[in-house]
């Protein structure tokens, strides 16, 4: 098993519940769809090759992400594959 078919059984699981996501398992997530971040602080920022939505933003909260930036994620993975609503 690869580690992009990893990263889509933790994109599946994390479409049911966005919470007890680890921030770590976030973070690889983010870096194999959109690249390296920058930090500011405690956050990580990546870009996403759309246009229109420029950044992806992520902050850890104790050992996991924030329910709502594990959403923004899914949903700008969607819009980089063409699955938008």
């Amino acid at each position: 098993m690869t580690e992009f078919d990893r990263a889509r059984g933790m994109l599946a699981r994390w479409r049911t519940s966005q919470t007890g996501v680890r921030f770590s398992d976030l973070a690889k997530v983010c870096r194999m769809y959109f690249g390296e971040p920058r930090r500011r602080g405690s956050h990580l920022i990546y870009r996403t090759p759309r246009e229109g939505q420029p950044r992806v933003n992520i902050q850890k909260h104790g050992r996991d992400a924030k329910p709502y930036q594990v959403r923004q994620v899914l949903r700008a993975i969607d819009l980089m594959e063409g699955d938008s609503e």
